[in-house]
């Protein structure tokens, strides 16, 4: 009998007060490998009282000293941490023989000289970043089957790179365009810590544009892009919050290297993702065929939102404007699972070589 089976994990939740911290807890509660969870708290407060919707659960913080204190025997750590504390900690745990999953953005790069242009400090582990992999699973999953250390990618990061990867893989997109992708994220995605902008009274009604200047997330994308076709790319990448909870709405806009008609780009999508479950199985394609007149309006052909909050899946669509030679990609997932704590846990099922579904199959809300 495998220690990864019947509730053997033990695993530990650096940073456990935020949303991503606690929605991470309340995935792993319900996974059927993992036996004891340790949420790390800084302050005053009880978990249950930081987390109501898991009152009940048994769950209570301990310190980061405790936790490291325990470092021997843990099976897995996910850091829910700003950035700049990962890169501080990890090692530590990596050295008592502990995977590490970072959700923050310490090791998303591979040159120390690349984190310090976009967060503007030295990188303070430069020596881990040649090991670590960047965990977009669904493209990397035979790298992370053999890390230690996984770099989860941000939320907008990996919608953006689950919609262009297929034609960026085959070489469809004009490198010599920037990628124009527009997202909107919920509220959620800018953090626990109160801001008056978005208070409900001040967010609703409303959506904030923010980081115009070049978003953080758009070198991310680069560097990956860079990876996977082997010449630069530019990303234009532009945000803002919505007046919802959780959830990311992205569209790209892109010039092709030739015409190309919907359905032939959905077949290619077909082939890269699989469809239903056959290949990738949280990545799903929007694939109903465009029927009635001219620019009638036909919301379900392309991805909603609703269709995947509270989920672990990715939905793609995608259409194509032949006058303007434009061809328009949206995809949507939830920053909280697919962008943060599921994908984080996803990446440890297939580490530590379970079934890379345990504990994500639930649909969306």
């Amino acid at each position: 009998m495998s220690r990864h089976d019947l509730k053997a994990l033990r695993v530990g939740v650096v940073g456990g007060t935020g949303y991503t911290g606690g929605e991470l807890c309340r995935l792993l509660l319900g996974h059927p490998a993992v036996g004891t969870i340790l949420p790390t708290a800084r302050g005053a407060g009880s978990f249950a009282t930081t987390h109501p919707n898991l009152l009940g659960s048994g769950l209570e913080f301990v310190t980061v000293d405790e936790l490291t204190e325990q470092a021997g025997e843990l099976d897995v750590v996910f850091f829910c941490t700003p950035s700049g504390q990962a890169m501080r900690a990890a090692g530590r745990f990596l050295e008592l023989g502990a995977h590490v999953v970072d959700l923050s953005a310490d090791f998303r790069f591979p040159s120390p000289d690349d984190y310090e242009a976009v967060y503007g400090k030295r990188h303070a582990s430069p020596e881990l970043l040649a090991e670590a992999v960047y965990g977009v699973t669904e493209l990397n999953r035979e790298r992370i089957r053999k890390s230690r250390l996984v770099a989860n990618p941000g939320c907008y990061a990996i919608t953006a790179i689950l919609g262009l990867a297929p034609l960026l893989a085959h070489g469809f997109v004009d490198a010599g365009a920037p990628l124009s992708i527009h997202a909107v994220n919920g509220t959620s995605g800018a953090g626990v810590t109160p801001k008056k902008a978005l208070m409900h009274a001040e967010v609703s009604n409303a959506m904030l544009a923010y980081s115009l200047e070049g978003h953080r997330h758009g070198p991310e994308l680069e560097t990956f892009f860079r990876a996977l076709t082997g010449e630069p790319v530019e990303v234009d990448f532009n945000t803002s919050h919505g007046n919802f909870a959780r959830g990311i709405h992205l569209q790209a806009n892109l010039r092709l290297t030739r015409e190309h008609g919907r359905d032939e780009l959905l077949g290619l999508y077909h082939d890269f993702y699989g469809a239903g479950h056959q290949k990738e199985h949280f990545v799903l394609v929007v694939d109903l065929p465009k029927l009635g007149e001219l620019n009638e309006k036909r919301y379900e052909i392309y991805p909603n939102l609703r269709g995947v909050v509270g989920s672990n899946f990715c939905h793609i669509g995608l259409d194509h404007d032949a006058r303007r030679g434009i061809t328009k990609i949206v995809a949507v997932t939830d920053n909280l699972i697919k962008g943060a704590a599921g994908s984080a846990i996803q990446n440890m099922n297939v580490a530590l070589g379970l079934d890379e579904t345990l504990g994500l199959r639930s649909y969306a809300l």
